[in-house]
């Protein structure tokens, strides 16, 4: 594709979103890209989060932390660019460890993934022997390694009910785990308030939880609702499973970020607040031009904004950054990474 070709596109999807002469810059960078990836053999998976000029020129492939996982396991190309976080490209790199897989930023971190250690997960699996544990993928390989398997926002209660068990450690997002326990009928409690070996074994509970959060959706409030909703009696608002369960409940629905850009698809409404990363509420504008995104734009991730479409270029070039997982963690994270993918095939 040419400079101008990718441009007209930009231009057509995101010209109420992007300025123009910004359009142009990146188009020219955009064709590079396309460029660079076609002479590496590369891919490039880009999380629904990235910034709308990036999501709308290079990438082979969007979605969620699901759906892009899949993509990795079955991609055939030798280098793999993820445009996300720190723990999507280990993700990728645990699936097809005979690829180079590239992160466009230095750190792209992420404070939830960071919330919880190998170690935190040891400690807890000796507190309650046999009990299985479940991981949330937002987290690192050496965490994933500890687990007996991942899930995602978008399939952590079919995951907790594939069990079959009556008692479940669910790690480590506070908000998704209270969420997937009222989804799934289970009383959970949070341990790891209590002082080491102090545990109450007499309480009722079914699900083990952590106090992770992420650093975005954990800013949502009912309040923030409600103002919308008096300015806007007819906005349908989404939020994601990573807000606490008092918004999710405040909501019209709450699901992946994929099962939101569905959602807004598939319904007639004309005006949506998306309770997520501020940079997938211009993705979806962009899609969807005839409805109207109330968005709460000073709610961005700095860890995804780390990836930009300049990093993108400069990773191929100088093919940086490499992501590496050791052997020996990386097999024991596959199964768990492995299981998730599995079960959500059979939905």
């Amino acid at each position: 594709m040419t400079t101008q070709t990718i441009y007209e596109h930009l231009k057509n999807k995101l010209s109420q979103v992007v300025p123009d002469f910004e359009l142009r810059y990146k188009a020219e960078i955009a064709e590079e890209i396309l460029r660079l990836k076609k002479e590496k053999n590369a891919v490039i998976l880009a999380h629904n989060y990235m910034e709308p000029a990036l999501f709308y020129s290079v990438p082979d492939f969007v979605g969620d932390s699901l759906e892009l996982s899949r993509k990795a396991a079955a991609c055939e190309q030798d280098v793999i660019v993820f445009c996300g976080v720190r723990f999507m490209a280990e993700t990728a790199k645990i699936l097809s460890p005979d690829k180079t897989v590239l992160l466009p930023a230095k750190k792209a971190g992420c404070s939830l993934a960071a919330s919880i250690t190998a170690e935190d997960v040891r400690n807890l699996k000796k507190q309650f022997p046999g009990v299985p544990v479940v991981t949330y993928v937002n987290t690192y390989a050496d965490v994933k390694a500890e687990c007996d398997i991942c899930c995602t926002s978008s399939n952590a209660a079919a995951v907790v009910e594939s069990l079959g068990t009556d008692t479940v450690i669910f790690l480590p997002d506070e908000y998704l785990a209270k969420n997937t326990a009222k989804e799934t009928g289970k009383h959970i409690i949070f341990p790891t308030r209590m002082p080491p070996n102090q545990f109450d074994s007499s309480l009722d509970y079914q699900m083990i939880g952590w106090h992770g959060r992420c650093e975005v959706h954990e800013q949502f409030t009912v309040e923030d609702i409600d103002n919308a909703r008096r300015q806007f009696p007819d906005v349908l608002v989404l939020a994601h499973p990573e807000c606490s369960p008092e918004v999710v409940e405040a909501s019209d629905y709450s699901g992946s970020t994929t099962a939101m850009v569905h959602y807004v698809k598939n319904h007639k409404a004309d005006k949506y607040l998306i309770l997520t990363e501020c940079a997938m509420g211009d993705n979806i504008a962009a899609e969807n031009p005839d409805k109207e995104m109330l968005r709460m734009c000073s709610i961005r991730c700095p860890h995804m904004n780390e990836i930009t479409l300049e990093d993108t270029r400069d990773a191929l070039i100088h093919n940086r950054y490499v992501i590496d997982v050791p052997e020996d963690i990386r097999k024991r994270a596959y199964r768990s990474v492995k299981r998730m993918i599995e079960i959500s095939a059979k939905d």
